[in-house]
């Protein structure tokens, strides 16, 4: 390390000061995301043994810097991805500021540990400790990230104003850049699965798919994603889309196109999402379709309106699925993921009060709330490459379709926030009426694949469980590998990740889970098998879309799709 400059002593002082500074202030915000009394946390023996601990290391790592190479025991082992790069251990200056960062950081979450606090009051000290702790890393700041030194220099300052240069783009988009817009676009590369819109109101278009073979199965599958997003994370590309894959099986596919809501919808409620949506889509399929029952899938939030539009349904006497699929969906919203730290009671009013009469809670406040949820891959990496050191971000399909944000009318907004997340009224029978009748999950008797994934954070696996304990049919459960989205996106010819299958009707996720078995690669062929017992016999496929009520308006992936927030 020879030839480096030595760390200045005022300097190192000051940041140890700093550092604990730091803490100290981070101790008075959990105070408060506790709601306690004050802005001072109770200084019981674990947090002074905690405070003891803490300063011991900082003194023992400042001790280690000044010696440079001795007291290495006494220094933090970095595996952080955010520092790994040489730079950061070159210069005894920059090494210290992220070991001494990554010992705050650790003390942090510690602390939120030691407070006294109720299950629920911990889960938010921990995820508002992590967004804080985040935000503060000395990789995001250009006077402390020599990364953003070394670029500068290599380039002779052309990186800083590429990194200028890119900052400004993304004021005017209103967003950060995670991928090359340009590389993408959706009708050419993305949602290009051959299809046409066969019907369409204010709310939706239904589009229709073309057969990719000689003979479909008499019962078709409907979709229904999310409306909080746009609905081509089921059809990317040619090679990782779940709509080709499934038309390739045969599979006649239907699928709801959600409007991407202005002004002028902004008066649209739950009820309407059920009628004018799901069970329209419904009907429509079915007439158009000839086939006496289709197949229910949804997906997120779309699974959580398909269930309760089949509840409807069945409450007027109508038994229009053979079989229901639920991808990553909440019926049971007791443990709702980390979108429920941005739900309280206090926020839901100030949202019902603002919006809940009419109005938009906008797209780009959905999508700067998802993002946050996993700060460090979706914001803060971003940041540095792209403004510290003046980059570009790759082409991906998924983090394209993860920035083209939708908006939701206000009162449909406040009613699921309400209703579902604070409430959780949807699980219980009777409690709850949507488009004049009374909802029960418990009538829906029809086989259903419930998938889940692993490492999900907005509708955890345990909590998608649940869903066996409400539905009144056979269910079959399914737990894939990975996140939200990269779990249910992970086609057969990819080859990546694993699933767990476990055919015994388990009591509870931790019984089922231990006596699961892993199986290799994607989930979708499974389902595919499992979907077609309740299909119904093959016949010619037929050699135009649409029917004579229905005829095709445009070819897929429609208007709507193609509106931005």
């Amino acid at each position: 390390m020879s030839g480096n400059p030595q760390p200045d002593a005022a300097a190192m002082h000051s940041f140890v000061q700093a550092g604990q500074a730091f803490a100290q202030g981070f101790m008075s915000f959990l105070a408060q995301q506790h709601n306690a009394a004050s802005a001072a946390v109770p200084q019981n023996e674990a947090i002074v043994g905690l405070q003891k601990a803490f300063a011991e290391r900082h003194a023992a790592l400042w001790q280690g810097m000044l010696q440079h190479g001795q007291g290495a025991d006494a220094r933090v082992e970095v595996k952080d991805k955010r520092f790994a790069a040489p730079a950061w251990s070159e210069s005894p200056y920059f090494d210290y500021l992220r070991q001494a960062y990554l010992l705050n950081a650790e003390f942090l979450d510690r602390l939120a540990e030691a407070l006294p606090a109720d299950p629920a009051a911990r889960d938010r000290l921990r995820f508002f400790t992590r967004q804080f702790a985040d935000a503060m890393a000395p990789s995001n700041f250009v006077a402390t990230n020599p990364e953003f030194i070394q670029t500068a220099l290599k380039t002779q300052g052309a990186s800083i104003t590429a990194g200028i240069q890119n900052l400004i783009a993304d004021l005017a988009k209103g967003r950060i850049s995670m991928t090359d817009d340009a590389a993408f676009e959706v009708g050419r590369n993305l949602a290009a699965t051959p299809g046409q819109v066969i019907y369409e109101n204010e709310l939706i278009q239904l589009i229709q798919y073309a057969p990719a073979t000689a003979e479909v199965h008499e019962r078709p599958l409907l979709i229904v994603p999310p409306c909080i997003n746009k609905f081509y994370i089921l059809d990317l590309q040619p090679a990782n889309s779940f709509v080709a894959h499934a038309v390739a099986q045969g599979i006649t596919v239907f699928l709801v196109s959600w409007r991407n809501p202005q002004a002028e919808l902004g008066h649209l409620g739950w009820d309407d999402y059920l009628e004018l949506g799901a069970l329209q889509a419904l009907a429509v399929a079915r007439e158009v379709s000839g086939a006496d029952q289709l197949h229910a899938r949804g997906f997120c939030v779309g699974g959580t309106i398909r269930s309760s539009a089949l509840s409807v349904a069945r409450a007027r006497g109508e038994e229009p699925a053979a079989s229901l699929t639920l991808l990553t969906t909440l019926l049971d919203f007791s443990d709702g993921g980390e979108v429920t730290h941005y739900v309280d009671p206090a926020s839901v009013a100030a949202r019902e009060a603002a919006i809940g009469g009419g109005g938009l809670l906008r797209g780009a406040e959905l999508a700067a709330a998802f993002s946050s949820l996993r700060a460090n891959d979706l914001i803060w990496q971003y940041v540095v490459g792209n403004y510290l050191k003046g980059g570009k971000p790759a082409a991906f399909d998924l983090l394209y379709w993860n920035a083209d944000s939708t908006n939701l009318p206000g009162p449909f907004a406040v009613w699921y926030l309400r209703h579902l997340y604070l409430e959780n009224a949807l699980r219980e029978p009777g409690r709850l009426a949507m488009c004049g009748a009374t909802a029960d999950l418990s009538r829906l008797d029809m086989p259903a694949y419930i998938y889940s994934s692993r490492e999900d954070h907005i509708v955890p696996w345990k909590s998608a469980y649940q869903s066996r304990g409400i539905l009144g049919g056979a269910t079959t459960f399914v737990m894939g590998a990975s996140g939200h989205i990269a779990g249910v996106i992970n086609p057969p010819a990819s080859g990546k990740r694993s699933h767990w299958r476990n055919d015994a009707d388990a009591a509870t996720a931790e019984d089922w889970l231990a006596g699961a078995t892993e199986h290799k690669g994607s989930w979708w062929p499974h389902w595919i098998e499992w979907l077609k017992q309740f299909a119904g016999p093959q016949r010619p496929a037929r050699g135009t879309l649409g029917s004579r009520r229905h005829r095709p308006i445009e070819a897929a992936p429609g208007r709507y799709v193609k509106e931005k927030a």
